[in-house]
């Protein structure tokens, strides 16, 4: 790991990534590919476009709810955790 590395939890487990990564190239270089599921049929989802242009990525970051993990990067103590937001369509 890089030195001074950046520390957070996902899902309440400690990890650490290097200073100014995203939350999902942090989560992808613990080894984590998947953090949210579809609502209909629970498929596991992850980074997609990498982009901003797609939602597969959303995860839920301190208090904020269905976060772009391709797009925020990730700071000391963020609480990252699967994203249970179901919006509020339909």
């Amino acid at each position: 790991m890089a030195a001074n590395p950046v520390r957070f939890s996902f899902d309440g487990t400690p990890l650490e990534a290097a200073r100014g990564m995203t939350i999902g190239g942090a989560l992808l270089a613990n080894g984590i590919v998947s953090w949210r599921r579809t609502r209909t049929d629970g498929r596991p989802r992850g980074i997609f476009c990498g982009i901003g242009a797609c939602f597969d990525c959303l995860v839920d970051v301190d208090d904020q709810l269905s976060v772009r993990a391709c797009l925020t990067p990730v700071l000391d103590g963020n609480d990252v955790r699967t994203s249970l937001s179901r919006g509020t369509a339909g």
